[in-house]
């Protein structure tokens, strides 16, 4: 009974997974649509079967870079026509488009790598669409914030995603300063030329000992990630200038929720660890600081769990 039930059911699950590949692409219904399409953010093995079909099959792929995306679609033999689509025309196209998917065309959105309006083109064109009422369906995969935060060991419950910070050094720490008191974990995406100056300013703004993990080079041949606190990072940067290649995602722990002896606490706690053992360490950074001493012993432990 059990296995004709079961049988039963994955025979219902693959008839119904039939009507929702039909629903993509390959049946003239007469509605039009945006489909929003994740690619690859390095290794291709990561563009999905269901995101391979859609691209073929759609009328026109709106690409931020054609040439950069030729070299994908080339290599899954992909010739469905493409078209530029980025930040200089985006308000120029989005009538247009929109006209297109309102005629009943069903168009791709993709962007150079990953998910695309992740701190790239379509926001106005979804805007568009959805002021129109038509219609815009996702298609997941590779995200490279997504990828970031799924490895470095950071709170995941609550994050805020700033994407790019201002390439203005003054702005950037303008930004930054008001970022001071978020307790979210942070997320910023950030290029090879910038990521030291935005570093050294995470560390003047958010604090020497708070955790980061800088992740660069995510699914490629390069890939690395470093972990530890923005002072670490900071050294790692200067250390290491060869290495600051490719782009980089910078995950960073939200402020704690505590109090500013807490803070303080730790910021103590972490050099006389240096020195002392976890139990002399957490008595004496309480008795300087004023913070609880279990609570900096429970971290003494943790942190000298981290040197083993």
């Amino acid at each position: 009974m059990l296995s004709n039930a079961a049988a039963g059911g994955n025979g219902e699950a693959s008839r119904g997974e039939t009507r929702e590949r039909r629903e993509d692409v390959g049946v003239n219904d007469g509605q039009g649509a945006l489909y929003v399409v994740a690619t690859p953010i390095g290794n291709l093995d990561d563009l999905s079967p269901r995101a391979r079909r859609v691209l073929a099959e759609v009328a026109l792929i709106l690409a931020e870079d054609t040439r950069h995306s030729a070299r994908l679609l080339a290599h899954y033999a992909i010739g469905t026509p493409m078209r530029a689509f980025h930040e200089h025309n985006e308000a120029r196209l989005c009538p247009v488009i929109a006209a297109r998917i309102e005629g009943g065309e069903r168009i791709a959105l993709i962007s150079d790598a990953g998910t695309p309006l992740f701190s790239d083109p379509g926001y106005r064109l979804l805007r568009t669409l959805r002021e129109r009422g038509l219609r815009a369906l996702p298609i997941p995969g590779a995200n490279a914030a997504v990828a970031a935060l799924s490895v470095a060991g950071l709170a995941t419950d609550r994050v805020a995603f700033e994407g790019f910070l201002p390439a203005r050094g003054g702005a950037r720490r303008t930004r930054l300063a008001e970022l001071e008191g978020e307790s979210r974990t942070l997320v910023f995406y950030e290029a090879p030329h910038r990521v030291a100056a935005t570093v050294e300013d995470l560390h003047a703004a958010l604090r020497d000992t708070r955790e980061a993990t800088l992740a660069r080079e995510l699914t490629k041949i390069h890939e690395q990630l470093i972990r530890g606190t923005l002072g670490e990072l900071r050294v790692w940067l200067r250390e290491h200038p060869q290495r600051i290649r490719g782009e980089f995602v910078i995950v960073v722990a939200g402020r704690a929720q505590g109090t500013p002896a807490a803070e303080r606490g730790e910021a103590v706690l972490r050099t006389l660890l240096e020195e002392l053992r976890p139990p002399q360490a957490a008595k004496l950074a309480a008795r300087i600081t004023g913070a609880r001493r279990n609570a900096l012993y429970r971290r003494a432990l943790e942190l000298d769990d981290d040197k083993a």
